[in-house]
């Protein structure tokens, strides 16, 4: 299955969950989309498995394919396999730029990656699901450095998670550290991704 493109508000509501963590799509319209939407079906334990892993996919805005990539890399690492498979998502170049307040949305990250307009170390990098290493500095082109989206973004009050150090006015921030579960979205069960793939 290809990356979702449609609307991120029928997702949101479908999943009864905010894709784009801000909440605006489920103050303005609660239940589920389509004519049956005032009412949800209670899910099988594999439902709910399969619910929790659709609603984390379409959060970060992956493809079946790599997000099974990226599940199966965290498997390889140290540590808990849920909680590496969340640092490994954190740590892609699109989300970066959206955390460090470059972007509104991570669809407007990835397109501003994909568009040449960031640098990793001094280098171009325009691939979206580049994985940034803990001590990277992430910077916006000298070239891109008067990009409108970029420069709305970085004049509005967006909060700024510990595990970044940005300069807005340099229009550069460094991946300090790995983030830690507390700074992450609270309503993701990372566990049953995990028993969702080893089922």
């Amino acid at each position: 299955m290809s990356r979702y493109i449609g609307p991120a508000f029928k997702k949101s509501r479908r999943y009864a969950f905010s894709t784009l963590e801000t909440g605006k799509e489920l103050r303005k319209k609660a239940q589920a989309p389509g004519i049956h939407g005032t009412t949800r079906k209670k899910l099988s334990e594999y439902g709910v498995q399969l619910h929790e892993k659709q609603k984390v996919r379409f959060l970060y805005g992956l493809s079946e394919k790599q997000f099974r990539k990226t599940f199966e890399a965290a498997g390889k690492m140290q540590g808990i396999h849920g909680l590496n498979f969340l640092l490994l998502l954190e740590s892609r170049l699109d989300n970066l730029v959206y955390r460090a307040g470059f972007a509104k949305t991570r669809r407007a990250a990835r397109q501003i990656v994909n568009h040449g307009h960031i640098l990793v170390d001094g280098k171009k990098v325009d691939i979206p699901s580049y994985r940034v290493k803990v001590g990277s500095v992430v910077s916006v082109k000298e070239a891109s450095m008067n990009h409108p989206v970029i420069n709305e973004c970085t004049n509005m009050d967006i909060k700024i998670p510990a595990f970044l150090n940005v300069d807005a006015s340099k229009k550069t921030f460094t991946y300090v550290r790995y983030p830690e579960r507390e700074e992450l979205n609270s309503e993701v069960n990372e566990s049953l991704i995990v028993e969702f793939y080893n089922r």
